[in-house]
């Protein structure tokens, strides 16, 4: 295995030395990256607080801070862990937010969505979000971020991504518009006041199959928060069966559901889905209008 040398180099060529490492140990990527060279820059900016432009390239590092990187590297690569994990923090959608194993890495899609341009499916007045499993609480935070009048309740069952989503919206500054509820989130769901102008989740979508064959760096994430049972659509399923009473007529409701995409459109085939285009990349995000779905809840109901 190709060694760092320990020695003081500038930004630029530990950035070479670590993406040459990277890209001979054939690592599994998206966990905030896709590839060697952006893990490479993204690991050795960080420690070194260094800017994200050409000015930062000269820059000296020092011996120790080169040492530190260099473990850091060799674990990346020895055990395949996620470098968010290795970090303890990850930037997404620009933010930063803390992290910790248990927690699944952000990286949903839905993040370009709720914080890029204005989306022509967005409802008027958004008031009241809901994330469901929001884990580290990044797309409900993000959600804050971008719709500066709304009150954002997060519901996570794990305790320990309950806990960390407390933490990043006390890093924030948003205690006063996030709450964090700890549960089952298809309970809660249906015991929350409806209402809600835009529900945002990412839950457990993986299915079966693909859980038998996830790359090495996905197994250090929690199991819970990837599987979505035989077809991946566990959770998913609960929510629709639900959303009829939560949503808001005007509201509306993404979901992500990656490769079970199939699934959903071979089991909800009736329901007036529309899959929204990521231009950043991704799968399989899915949206339903309230109105749409209003419309199709009293046109069942009248064949009964």
């Amino acid at each position: 295995m190709t060694q760092v040398r320990a020695a003081a180099v500038t930004v630029g060529q530990l950035i070479d030395q670590v993406h040459k490492r990277f890209a001979d140990a054939n690592l599994s990527y998206g966990h905030g990256t896709d590839n060697a060279w952006d893990e490479a820059v993204y690991l050795v900016l960080w420690m070194t607080d260094s800017a994200d432009d050409e000015s930062s390239l000269a820059l000296t590092v020092s011996v120790e801070r080169v040492e530190e990187i260099v473990a850091l590297s060799t674990q990346r690569i020895e055990q395949r862990v996620p470098l968010a994990y290795l970090l303890g923090c990850c930037q997404f959608m620009g933010y930063e937010f803390l992290l910790e194993p248990g927690v699944v890495v952000p990286r949903s899609p839905i993040g370009y969505l709720i914080d890029g341009p204005e989306q022509p499916w967005w409802p008027k007045r958004v008031q009241r979000i809901l994330d469901l499993c929001s884990g580290s609480g990044c797309l409900g935070i993000v959600a804050a971020h971008s719709f500066l009048d709304a009150q954002v309740t997060l519901v996570e069952l794990d305790p320990t991504a309950a806990a960390l989503a407390r933490e990043n919206v006390q890093l924030h500054a948003l205690e006063d518009r996030i709450t964090v509820l700890e549960g089952d989130a298809t309970t809660l769901f249906a015991g929350l006041e409806p209402g809600w102008d835009l529900i945002i989740t990412n839950p457990p979508y993986v299915d079966k199959a693909d859980m038998q064959v996830l790359p090495a760096e996905y197994r250090h994430e929690p199991v819970h928060g990837l599987a979505g049972g035989e077809d991946g659509l566990l959770l998913v399923d609960e929510f629709l069966h639900v959303l009829p009473e939560q949503l808001a007529h005007n509201g509306a409701f993404v979901c992500e559901v990656g490769a079970s995409s199939g699934a959903v459109n071979r089991k909800h085939a009736d329901l007036p889905i529309v899959w929204l285009e990521l231009p950043h990349g991704g799968e399989g995000v899915f949206l339903l209008e309230g109105q749409a779905l209003s419309s199709h809840t009293a046109a069942q109901n009248s064949e009964f």
